[in-house]
């Protein structure tokens, strides 16, 4: 496809776009970048050299995508055939150099979603069926399995891997090379292979200016579900009797304890 310059001034004469490729005017596309078909890119967006965008993907606005990223592949799961599954970007996103994500498969939604103001630094591969959610950070060669769920701003530390069909609930933090094997619940902090817990990213809380008598009521509840050798239905029930009627901030917690099912990182 010849490039209008008049309707497309920032496309470079050299980057390859399939007609059936919708692109907003002002979406800047670098040289030698492809654009594969049935792909929209919305208003902002800025798009380096040498990125691949395959197909069936749909990237929200002012989203910065950097070079050698390959964007809305077909999945490397072997049972994939090549149906016409879907990749979901939001909005103000920034995927870092040689980063890969991957599209749905029809053994689960048919859908890969990826929310707003993520960052995915160099090399973070996110696999099939990924739901993740916003303001998370995963830091570079972070490895993203098939059917992964990952909530809001969690925090993933390099050279991570995370085990296909586990949750990241929100406001979890992953150490860096850390093994996820299970779930990892709201507000928990784990590192190691494979990963343990501990304790809550509390410094991160008192950032984000959060009230002290919350932190000191998590506390508590990281007590209640880690140190008191209760069972998951027992703790649940501790932490729905004693502390979430004056902070509902534990409910995440209780949340991420009833739709585990992995059983979760101790």
């Amino acid at each position: 496809m010849s490039i209008d310059t008049t309707s497309h001034p920032f496309i470079h004469p050299t980057a390859i776009i399939d007609p059936t490729a919708q692109i907003d005017p002002s979406v800047s596309i670098g040289p030698y970048s492809i654009v594969g078909p049935q792909v929209t890119i919305d208003a902002g967006c800025v798009i380096g050299p040498h990125v691949v965008i395959s197909r069936w993907t749909r990237i929200g606005a002012r989203n910065r995508i950097f070079q050698f990223a390959t964007i809305g592949e077909d999945c490397q799961d072997l049972k994939y055939q090549g149906e016409e599954t879907w990749l979901e970007i939001g909005d103000d996103n920034v995927i870092r150099e040689s980063c890969t994500i991957h599209r749905g498969t029809t053994q689960d939604e048919g859908l890969t979603k990826i929310g707003n103001h993520n960052l995915l630094m160099v090399n973070t591969h996110v696999a099939h069926d990924c739901v993740i959610g916003s303001h998370c950070v995963f830091a570079n060669n972070v490895g993203i399995a098939g059917h992964v769920k990952i909530g809001d701003t969690v925090i993933v530390g390099g050279n991570s891997g995370i085990h296909q069909f586990c949750r990241l609930d929100s406001y979890s933090m992953v150490g860096g090379a850390s093994l996820i094997l299970k779930d990892v619940p709201a507000y928990v902090m784990v590192s190691g292979n494979p990963a343990k817990a501990h304790g809550m990213n509390f410094e991160g809380m008192r950032r984000r200016g959060w009230p002290s008598e919350t932190i000191t009521a998590l506390k508590q509840a990281f007590k209640v579900v880690y140190r008191q050798g209760l069972t998951k239905e027992q703790a649940i029930l501790e932490l729905t009797r004693d502390i979430l009627p004056k902070h509902p901030e534990v409910q995440l917690l209780i949340d991420s304890l009833i739709r585990s099912d992995r059983g979760i990182t101790r």
